[in-house]
């Protein structure tokens, strides 16, 4: 197996019973254990903790669209240039949206992408919070209101804006590959 951290990654033997699990899990769904998942798993109860927010964020039916957050989290990601996030959520991007040349277009540049009011409304609040979040103010909400998107909504793009900011550095930090599947996922 290639490297897919810095640090060291546990094995399906010595991983904790519940990231044991998931890994399994995670095989039957996607064909394959991301590798995130196998390098955050050297601490496995702080894994679990994580993986209950971010599942709960961005895979669970909530306010947005699974599109809307995968439009988010490729932004954050591709300002950050946090290469697994990119890789990953860009494919996910291009299942959810069915166009992968729209998909990659948001990756590179998301001014050059046709954008409906409300995801251009998303993708300005999301890389404002991500490159200057000292300087967010009220009138930072007013574009998404103007959009349509309500409370709960905004809530909920901040939320995922600020779980991608913190896992695009854990990736980043420690040197996590994507795995090679998604490079092809959604094309």
């Amino acid at each position: 197996m290639n490297r897919i951290s810095w640090l060291a990654v546990p094995d399906e033997h010595s991983a904790h019973e519940g990231v044991q699990k998931l890994w399994a899990k995670a095989e039957a769904n996607l064909g394959f254990t991301p590798n995130v998942f196998r390098a955050q798993a050297l601490n496995g109860e702080h894994f679990l903790a994580w993986w209950n927010d971010f599942n709960t964020l961005v895979n669970r039916d909530g306010h947005l669209t699974h599109t809307e957050r995968e439009l988010i989290a490729v932004i954050v990601s591709t300002i950050n240039r946090c290469v697994y996030c990119a890789v990953s959520h860009g494919a996910a991007l291009r299942e959810y949206s069915g166009d992968p040349a729209w998909a990659d277009t948001v990756a590179v540049n998301w001014r050059h992408a046709t954008l409906t009011p409300r995801q251009a409304a998303l993708c300005a609040y999301a890389e404002k919070l991500t490159r200057t979040p000292t300087d967010m103010t009220e009138r930072d909400l007013t574009p998404l209101r103007d959009a349509g998107l309500n409370d709960h909504e905004i809530l909920e793009a901040t939320q995922v804006t600020g779980m991608f900011n913190m896992t695009n550095r854990i990736s980043s930090a420690l040197g996590f590959t994507p795995n090679p599947e998604y490079h092809q996922r959604g094309r």
